[in-house]
C-alpha cells in the first residue's frame, strides 16, 4: 500500500501548517525542537548498513509507452507551507518549496520547484497551473546520468537544500560526483522554514514509487538551524507523491549532535502489517496486554473504566474492561473504547456500535465520516480509525467480545499520562495519577495501586453510551503459565504455527488464544518491535509432573 512518508523538522512551538496526507499510513515528519532559529539547510540521506535488498524501484514517467519505468523516482526534500506576498490577496493560498533529484530511468536532474498552493484563478506571470487551483515554477536544472536505487550505492546518496544566502541552493551527491545548483529565489521562506520532509517518491505527479518486496533502509533527515537540540517527530506530510513502503519499528530515533531524525521503512509482503503512524504508538490488546509509548509491556487485568492515554487537553483515550469471570476471573478484556479529540467524543461500544458525541452513527465497512471539528473517522472491515488534525489517531479493532486498541501520536516526544504513559519516556517507570512513580518490573501490589489511580469516575467516563460493566481487581497474577497444561500447549502451538516466536509475544499470544480463541493470534503475527517485559518475575509453567512451590498438577 502506498504511504506518503518523509521527514519534517520544526523549532519549538511550531506545528504543522497543513493537514496530514491520508494515504496508506499517512505522512510523517520531524519537528526540530529549538529556540535558536529557523531551518536554513537540510540534508536527506540513507544510513550506511541499513540499506538491504534494494534491487528495483519503478514509477510512471509522462510520455513513456510503459505504465511504469524502472529506476524512475524522485528524492524530495520538502518544506512546510508558508505565507508569501504573492498570496496576499488569496486567503487560502500558501507558498511551498521542493528541493528535488528526479531520475526518469535514463537520466536525472537536480532542481527546485516553487509552489503557490490553492492560488485560485490565473497564475502569476511566469508560473504554470498544476493540480487544483495551484501554480508552480521550476528552476533551471542540473543534468545527471541515471542514478538507480540499489543496495550497494544508496548510502552514498545525499540531497541538500539551502535558503541561506542571496540564492536558494540544491545539491545532489551520488558518491562519485556532486551536482550543485544555485537559483534565483522565487519565494522567500525566510524564518518560516520550520519543517522538512524527505523520502523516495514517485516520479510523476501524484505517482507512487514501487519497490521490490524485502527492500528496506533507514532514512535520515538532518537539519541546520543554529542549534543542536533534538528534533521532534510529526505525523504530517506535504507531497502528493508516495511510495509503497511501510513503516516498521522501532520508533524513529533522534540525534542532537547533528540534529536529525532516522526512520525505518520496508517493502513488506502484501497484507503484512506495518506501523500505522511511526512517530509514537502504544497498544492495549488481548486480555489485556499494555504496550506503552516507551515500549514497556505489562499485563493489566482489572475491570472497569480506565484512562489509557491523556495528552493535555488535546487527546484522551479510555477503555472499559470487563472481567473474564467466571471462567477466567483474574483476566479482563477491553469491551469498549472511547476517545476525546478536542471537543469531539467517539466511542466504539461493545464491538457493535459507533457513538459520536453521544449519538449512534452508522458507518459501514469502507465508510468514512469527516466532522466539523476536523476529526475524521473511517472504517476498514472491523477496524475503526479516529484521527484529528494534529495527526493523532486511535485505531480500534472491534470484535464481538473484545477490542484491540492502538494509539498513535502526531507529535513526539510529548508527555503522555495514563496506563500507556511513562514519565520521562522511561520504560523503567510508570506514574500514577497523583504523580507516584513505580519502578518496573512492577509488583502485583504496585501494579494495581498504579492502575486503580487511573480509574475513571462515572461522571468523567467517555463510555457512558456503552453497556455497563462491574469494576474489580484480580486477586492474583494471571499469565500463560497459570493456564491448565493441555490448554497452554494447544494455545502455544496455535501461536507458533501462526509464526509468533518471540518469547514475550509468544507468552501473550498463548494467553490470548486460550482466553479469547484462535483468532487472537493474528495481532501478534509479523510483530516488528520487541518490547521490554515490565511484569514481575514469574514461575516457570507447570508440566504434567507437577509444579514447584505447592502449585499442584495442572
Amino acid at each position: 500500500m502506498a504511504a506518503a512518508i518523509g521527514v519534517l523538522l520544526l523549532p519549538v512551538g511550531a506545528y504543522a501548517s497543513a493537514p496530514p496526507m491520508v494515504m496508506a499510513h499517512g505522512g510523517l515528519g520531524v519537528i526540530a525542537q529549538t529556540p535558536a532559529g529557523p531551518v536554513y539547510e537540510a540534508t536527506g540521506s540513507f544510513d550506511a548498513g541499513t540499506v538491504k535488498n534494494v534491487t528495483i524501484v519503478k514509477s510512471p514517467v509522462p510520455g513513456s509507452t510503459e505504465p511504469e519505468t524502472t529506476d524512475a523516482y524522485t528524492l524530495q526534500l520538502n518544506t512546510n507551507e508558508f505565507k508569501t506576498s504573492l498570496c496576499d490577496d488569496k486567503p487560502l493560498c500558501w507558498g511551498w518549496m521542493q528541493f528535488l533529484f528526479a531520475n526518469n530511468g535514463t537520466s536525472g536532474e537536480v532542481y527546485i520547484k516553487y509552489w503557490l498552493r490553492s492560488y485560485g484563478a490565473a497564475c502569476p506571470s511566469g508560473w504554470l497551473p498544476a493540480l487544483i487551483d495551484s501554480c508552480y515554477k521550476k528552476s533551471a536544472a542540473k543534468p545527471t546520468p541515471s542514478v538507480p536505487l540499489i543496495t550497494s550505492r544508496m548510502a552514498l546518496y545525499k540531497l541538500t537544500g539551502s535558503v541561506n544566502g542571496p540564492q536558494d541552493k540544491v545539491e545532489f551527491t551520488d558518491g562519485w560526483y556532486t551536482y550543485p545548483m544555485s537559483v534565483t529565489r522565487e519565494l522567500d521562506i525566510g524564518s518560516q522554514w520550520q519543517q522538512v520532509e524527505f523520502n523516495v517518491f514517485g516520479y510523476a505527479d501524484e505517482s507512487t514509487a514501487k519497490f521490490n518486496v524485502g527492500a528496506e533502509f533507514d532514512t535520515r533527515t538532518e537539519i541546520i538551524y543554529g542549534g543542536d537540540k533534538k528534533p521532534l517527530c510529526s505525523s504530517t506530510g506535504f507531497t502528493n507523491e508516495a511510495n509503497d513502503l511501510s513503516f516498521v519499528g522501532p520508533k524513529p530515533p533522534v540525534s542532537g549532535t547533528r540534529p536529525a531524525l532516522i526512520f525505518k521503512q520496508k517493502r513488506l509482503p502484501n497484507g503484512a502489517p506495518g506501523v500505522h503512524v511511526p512517530c509514537a504508538w502504544a497498544r492495549a490488546i488481548g486480555d489485556t496486554h499494555e504496550v506503552t509509548f516507551a515500549e514497556l509491556a505489562y499485563d493489566f487485568q482489572a475491570s472497569g473504566d480506565f484512562v489509557e492515554a491523556q495528552v493535555g487537553s488535546a487527546l484522551e483515550v479510555q477503555t472499559r474492561k470487563v472481567s473474564g469471570a467466571p471462567t477466567w476471573p483474574n483476566a479482563s478484556v477491553n469491551r469498549s473504547v472511547g476517545t476525546r479529540m478536542g471537543t469531539t467524543q467517539v466511542a466504539v461500544c461493545d464491538g457493535t456500535r459507533l457513538m459520536v458525541d453521544g449519538r449512534p452513527t452508522d458507518l459501514p465497512p469502507g465508510g468514512s465520516v469527516s466532522l466539523p471539528s476536523g476529526v475524521d473517522i473511517n472504517r476498514v472491515a472491523n477496524v475503526y480509525t479516529v484521527r484529528d488534525k494534529a495527526g493523532n489517531s486511535v485505531a480500534i479493532t472491534a470484535n464481538t467480545t473484545y477490542a484491540d486498541l492502538e494509539i498513535s501520536l502526531g507529535i513526539w516526544p510529548t508527555r503522555v499520562r495514563g496506563l500507556l504513559g511513562n514519565p520521562d519516556d522511561s520504560p523503567t517507570l510508570l506514574e500514577g495519577r497523583d504523580g507516584t512513580r513505580y519502578r518496573t518490573p512492577i509488583s502485583f501490589a504496585d501494579l494495581y495501586a498504579f492502575g486503580n489511580s487511573w480509574r475513571v469516575a462515572a461522571t468523567a467516563s467517555l463510555l457512558r453510551p456503552c453497556n455497563q460493566v462491574a469494576a474489580g481487581t484480580p486477586t492474583a497474577p494471571f499469565f500463560a503459565g497459570n493456564l491448565p497444561y493441555t490448554l497452554r500447549i494447544q494455545s502455544e502451538n496455535t501461536c507458533r504455527q501462526a509464526g509468533v516466536l518471540k518469547p514475550l509475544w509468544l507468552e501473550a499470544c498463548t494467553l490470548d488464544v486460550a482466553v479469547l480463541g484462535s483468532r487472537a493470534a493474528a495481532v501478534y503475527v509479523d510483530r516488528q518491535v520487541d518490547a521490554i517485559d515490565g511484569n514481575a518475575p514469574r514461575q516457570p509453567p507447570c508440566s504434567p509432573a507437577g509444579c514447584s512451590g505447592g502449585r499442584g498438577i495442572r
